[in-house]
């Protein structure tokens, strides 16, 4: 159940970044949603990998480089996922910066 919690929670921040975030296209909640399970499964299987790799840049640049990854995960969805579309880096990097702070506070606020 906190699966399914957790996956319609983000389909509907990545639909609301879409709505905000200029170059960030999702068409629809069907694509929220797959676009939602394509963002989790980038980051359970990609994600370790990119973030072993750039350790070190990450350390000097105090965390933020990870801004990058999760933008390159949001682009990797996109590339899958019919009706998500990301028009370019600047646009992921921005929706990567606005899904970090929406989870955050959606995690402060209800505790998911």
């Amino acid at each position: 159940m906190g699966f399914i919690i957790h996956t319609l929670v983000s389909a509907g921040l990545l639909y609301i970044v879409g709505r905000l975030i200029d170059g960030v296209e999702v068409r629809d909640g069907k694509a929220a949603i797959f676009g939602a399970l394509g963002l989790g499964l980038a980051n359970a299987f990609v994600r370790p990998i990119l973030i072993k790799l750039t350790l070190p840049i990450t350390v000097i640049t105090l965390g933020l480089f990870a801004f990058v990854v999760n933008a390159l995960m949001i682009m990797l969805a996109a590339a899958f996922v019919d009706g998500f579309e990301v028009d370019d880096f600047p646009s992921a990097l921005w929706a990567a910066l606005a899904l970090g702070v929406m989870n955050f506070l959606v995690a402060m606020f209800f505790g998911l």
